[in-house]
């Protein structure tokens, strides 16, 4: 499975209604780390497949989600399980970070 794209519309159905945990990288196209951490997001999203969802969400085409999560800062990565929020990192993480932070909310 490749990357999701969430938006305000299937926020409920793709995120909070998951049966596996899900990841939503919160950016925007202007935001420089969000570009540099993209990539990571992406290959991370082939090598968990099926075990957990992991997507983007535009903060400025989806300001509906943003604002209900509090999204003041980008890139901010949220973790969800079973419809809530188990943990949230803010800014460009490495790879092995990002993996890491999956590892352990899943």
């Amino acid at each position: 499975m490749s990357i999701q794209h969430f938006t305000d519309s299937n926020f409920k159905k793709e995120v909070l209604e998951s049966k596996v945990p899900v990841v939503v990288d919160f950016w925007a196209n202007w935001c420089g780390p969000c570009k540099m951490i993209g990539p990571i997001v992406e290959e991370l999203a082939k090598e968990y497949d099926a075990r957990v969802k992991i997507g983007k969400l535009d903060v400025d085409t989806n300001p509906q989600s943003a604002s209900t999560y509090g999204i003041m800062s980008i890139p901010s990565i949220m973790f969800f399980k079973n419809g809530k929020v188990m943990d949230q990192v803010t800014g460009a993480l490495s790879k092995a970070s990002l993996k890491r932070k999956i590892e352990e909310n899943i």
